[in-house]
């Protein structure tokens, strides 16, 4: 029987490292995808095989095509042809008004939300078009809908994008055997916040939330794995929101 191979962007840390672990549980041998930090990479990929999996690093800079070419050719190198892509790979920049917001950073969250989503799910297809199965899986956010006025409404219009690239390719794809659904996770209490330079904003939400706490890195873990699962076999086009209810 053929291991199941999935590339996780953004794997090294938050969301992404608790995707490759559960997904490690489910059977599945995991890429490692990561941008910067190498070391929290191998400790992810450490985690995938405490948990019986294979498990390789790539660095991987999504928005750029030479870099999404070298990533899946390590992966089928190491591991063998990928049936399974997570696109989680995202970036926000500082939290702030449009108005305020530097050009460079709008451009980058662009790249990486959108363009290095594009990039990567076109090159997933080709292999699992040929092969005739496979899942892609999207990180998306609440934002999509909610807009994050003041805090990053450039990564909502990303993430807006990421909704419609899922339900557009599910229906492209879906002939070929290929799914291609969405998580959208509301405030998610990782490291992400800290990085925007407002590291108690997942507690600080809290109220707004109609669970009235943020959620965790391993519940959106936990909604990918199933959406990847033969448990999901007849779920496609869809955006599943994992919000707390907000």
């Amino acid at each position: 029987m053929k291991r199941l191979v999935t590339v996780v962007t953004g794997g090294s840390r938050g969301i992404g490292a608790a995707t490759c672990l559960r997904l490690a549980q489910d059977g599945h041998d995991v890429v490692v995808g990561y941008v910067r930090d190498a070391e929290a990479a191998e400790r992810v990929a450490a985690g995938v095989r405490d948990a019986g999996a294979r498990s390789v690093t790539a660095r991987v800079d999504t928005s750029v095509e030479a870099d999404v070419e070298r990533l899946f050719a390590v992966a089928e190198k190491r591991l063998g042809p990928v049936t399974g892509l997570v696109n989680n790979a995202a970036v926000t920049g500082p939290l702030g008004r449009l108005v305020d917001t530097d050009p460079a950073v709008l451009r980058r969250v662009v790249d990486v939300n959108l363009v290095g989503t594009l990039l990567c799910s076109r090159r997933a297809a080709r292999t699992m078009t040929a092969a005739g199965h496979g899942v892609i899986v999207n990180v998306s956010s609440a934002a999509a809908t909610l807009g994050s006025p003041g805090e990053y409404v450039h990564y909502a219009a990303t993430k807006a994008a990421v909704d419609a690239l899922t339900l557009g390719l599910a229906k492209e794809l879906g002939p070929d055997g290929v799914r291609v659904n969405a998580v959208a996770p509301g405030v998610i209490d990782t490291e992400m916040h800290t990085t925007m330079g407002a590291p108690d904003r997942a507690e600080r939400a809290a109220p707004s939330i109609p669970l009235r706490r943020p959620g965790r890195a391993e519940e959106i873990a936990a909604a990918v794995a199933w959406l990847m699962s033969p448990d999901a076999s007849y779920a496609t086009g869809a955006v599943l929101r994992v919000s707390g209810g907000r």
